[in-house]
């Protein structure tokens, strides 16, 4: 079983949302997307896709996008990102899901030994930009969310490393350190991988090692519309 991971897949959900108005190399990218997907990935593999799936506002609008998601090869993990409006309740996303795909909130799965788990994330406060009110509240609870699926987590792991999907960045690139980022390094975390930014935020994005986890930006225009495959023992 190998990892890969892929986010912000972005897909149209009956929406006139043509990706492209952002660049020409967005034209048709769920088709270079999936072309790069079949030629990597295997039906025994697992792809995390962590936030901003499909731009449908309900979940009856969202099913031909998770239907394009489910027809791929391998084990989907998906997470809810900022745009997934179409999330509702957990236990109608989770009946609407093929046989291949998995949500994640709140909670955590094991899957061949390895052990994954995540919470959407939201913006965080820096000096430069303290937080409205609202964000604050959301910032918050988003914070028990991260602690919440990390200690469901440690329970299925065995004391093994875990992956954590994330769609804020949990970090910027400077690497300072974050409530988000305090709690990560708490806990038994060897990977976590997120999306969210795009264009230039690509430029801001923190990737690499730090403090024992390795981070990953996986929006996938920063990818080259390509899954990358994560090393989730490294």
């Amino acid at each position: 079983m190998a990892v890969f991971a892929i986010g912000d897949l972005h897909l149209p959900g009956h929406c006139e949302k043509p990706m492209d108005v952002f660049g020409s190399h967005w034209e048709r990218h769920f088709d270079t997307i999936s072309d790069h997907w079949r030629k990597l990935i295997t039906p025994e593999d697992v792809v995390l896709i962590p936030g901003d799936i499909s731009w449908a506002m309900q979940l009856n609008e969202a099913l031909d996008d998770l239907r394009s998601v489910d027809e791929l090869p391998g084990t989907k993990l998906l997470l809810r990102g900022n745009h997934d409006y179409w999330w509702s309740a957990i236990g109608k996303v989770r009946s609407a899901l093929g046989p291949t795909c998995i949500a994640l909130q709140n909670d955590a799965v094991n899957i061949g030994g390895e052990t994954f788990c995540g919470t959407r994330g939201w913006m965080f406060p820096v000096p430069s930009q303290p937080l409205e009110e609202q964000d604050e509240k959301v910032y918050a609870r988003e914070l028990i969310r991260l602690k919440m699926s990390l200690d469901q987590a440690v329970k299925l792991s065995n004391g093994d490393p875990v992956t954590v999907l994330m769609h804020f960045p949990p970090l910027f690139g400077d690497g300072v350190s974050t409530a988000f980022t305090d709690i990560l390094d708490a806990y038994p975390v060897k990977t976590v991988v997120y999306g969210h930014l795009h264009g230039h935020g690509i430029k801001i994005a923190f990737q690499g090692e730090r403090n024992g986890i390795h981070y990953h930006l996986v929006s996938c225009d920063a990818l080259g519309f390509c899954p990358k495959r994560i090393d989730t023992t490294e």
